[in-house]
């Protein structure tokens, strides 16, 4: 393939579902579509037993076309057109999540008893790409809603999101706490919420060191002790990141090595840049590994990195202190680790004419049975 491109190791996709299925025990875990959403990638989850979380027409038209059952698919994109949730309900989808009363009576106008989550705002504390006040509503709203629903006949569940790669092993428990409150008082006006969505947040291997998956395992389920006791919820988790991000490899090419008269550092350009599939780099927030052919204790300076297209914006590490080899030629290929999650989703089509990020797969012939 010519560069820039992303492999996927399948079988990897596989491990990291195991994993999480083993940390996260008794949860339904529902991929995010839009971490990657490569068909042999739905397909290998699927074949696992995986459901799935999706954000427009498409991603329900990929997942259906992989024989994913409805009832495996949860729309979970807080935005949706009318005719969009009408569409899904045509194909037999029932799981929506709402954090607005408009947003509700959309829903209820197309799917009267759907099974409707509620997402709580989270301020994504201690996340390497948090998220915005654009998803969520407050405590007061999500009972309204959530009291609305239920009163309308539907099944009901409460959902919140504490990040993207988030690295702090309580993040999970303040949510809870409000879930639990949430429950508790709703409970007393219509029938209680039955089930609680733990999001994603599950991180990949980037340059800081993150706790084994296990260890957010123990970490999750001592909050939900904390916090429901023996009476725990019927749980959910959308991960994206933690089951595709280390299953791939983005292979660069070096275009350009230029030393600058205005800079100290030497500047190197690849073909793929922040346009290309790397913009989870704005702000150098992820901090991929780079690898190269030349030897690990091969002479080395400090560089600034960045991508090929006509646009300032387009500098991958500036500030992050990132050092490559002398040697480095125009030609040689970079290799970026963990570079399987919202890099090929993330890639711009046809921006300054560049072709959007090309993926190919291993393993894609291998099956394994179920997860347990």
């Amino acid at each position: 393939m010519q560069t820039p491109y992303v492999i996927i190791d399948l079988d990897i996709v596989e491990t990291k579902f195991r994993e999480l299925s083993e940390a996260l025990h008794s949860t339904e875990l529902c991929y995010a579509v839009k971490a990657n959403p490569g068909k042999p990638v739905i397909e290998r989850l699927a074949a696992l037993g995986a459901s799935f979380d999706v954000a427009s027409v498409p991603e329900i038209d990929l997942v259906l076309s992989c024989g994913v059952e409805p009832a495996r698919i949860s729309f979970g994109n807080t935005i949706k057109k009318q005719r969009d949730i009408a569409y899904a309900a045509q194909q037999g989808i029932t799981r929506f999540t709402v954090d607005t009363m408009s947003e509700l009576h959309k829903v209820l106008a197309e799917v009267p008893q759907a099974e409707v989550c509620v997402r709580l705002f989270h301020d994504c504390e201690g996340a390497d790409w948090p998220l915005s006040k654009k998803f969520g509503c407050g405590f007061a709203d999500a009972k309204k809603i959530l009291i609305a629903a239920g009163n309308a006949g539907c099944t009901t569940g409460i959902s919140f999101h504490v990040g993207s790669q988030q690295r702090n092993l309580d993040a999970w428990l303040a949510p809870l706490q409000l879930c639990q409150q949430l429950i508790t008082e709703v409970a007393q006006e219509t029938v209680a919420p039955e089930f609680v969505n733990l999001g994603g947040g599950y991180p990949g291997s980037y340059l800081d060191d993150t706790p084994h998956i296990s260890v957010y395992g123990d970490a999750i389920r001592k909050s939900l002790y904390d916090v429901f006791g023996s009476n725990t919820p019927r749980l959910m988790a959308e991960p994206g990141r933690y089951l595709v991000a280390d299953a791939g490899t983005l292979h660069t090419e070096v275009v350009l090595v230029s030393d600058r008269d205005i800079d100290a550092r030497r500047w190197v350009y690849v073909d793929c840049g922040v346009f290309g599939g790397l913009a989870e780099t704005l702000g150098e927030s992820i901090r991929y590994r780079l690898h190269t052919e030349h030897d690990a204790d091969a002479p080395s300076s400090q560089i600034v990195l960045a991508g090929p297209t006509c646009d300032s914006a387009d500098i991958i590490y500036d500030k992050a202190g990132y050092f490559l080899p002398d040697a480095l030629q125009v030609g040689e290929v970079i290799r970026i680790a963990s570079t399987g999650a919202y890099t090929t989703s993330y890639s711009a089509i046809g921006f300054n004419g560049f072709a959007p990020l090309a993926q190919g797969y291993i393993n894609i012939v291998a099956m394994r049975e179920p997860a347990a």
